[in-house]
């Protein structure tokens, strides 16, 4: 898990997570990671297409690229959104969040943790660099 994480959060500023809409792939950028009780957890908003389509099917990609190598995760995103002390632990690491509505009295504050995960960093040829399952 320490390599995903690590690539996630210190050798990128954003990734790329997709999910399933419907039959068609969906996919937008993120950015806000933290490792919580030995997960690697994410939040976003109720409102927002990403939650819908995780709520039908939590089956989901992420892509990120560094500038030497790039990583794709498969996994399962999990909703602990009644997590609360994985919600400060969001709100705590990142000085935006509260400003932007992730308040512990917001209902539509979700946060996922990865589950089943199987990452893959590669280099810019396809070889693989490293590889974690958790």
């Amino acid at each position: 898990m320490e390599k995903t994480f690590d690539f996630l959060k210190n050798r990128v500023e954003y990734y790329f997570l997709a999910t399933v809409d419907g039959d068609k792939p969906s996919c937008r950028p993120f950015g806000a990671t933290i490792v919580f009780d030995g997960k690697i957890y994410m939040m976003s908003h109720a409102g927002k297409s990403v939650v819908n389509q995780l709520e039908v099917n939590n089956n989901a990609c992420i892509v990120a690229y560094d500038g030497d190598a790039w990583i794709r995760i498969n996994c399962k995103m999990i909703d602990d959104s009644n997590n609360i002390e994985a919600k400060k632990a969001l709100i705590n690491e990142f000085e935006w969040a509260e400003a932007a509505g992730y308040t512990l009295d917001a209902p539509d504050f979700k946060v996922y943790y990865l589950a089943d995960v199987d990452s893959t960093i590669y280099d810019e040829e396809g070889g693989v660099l490293e590889r974690e399952q958790f």
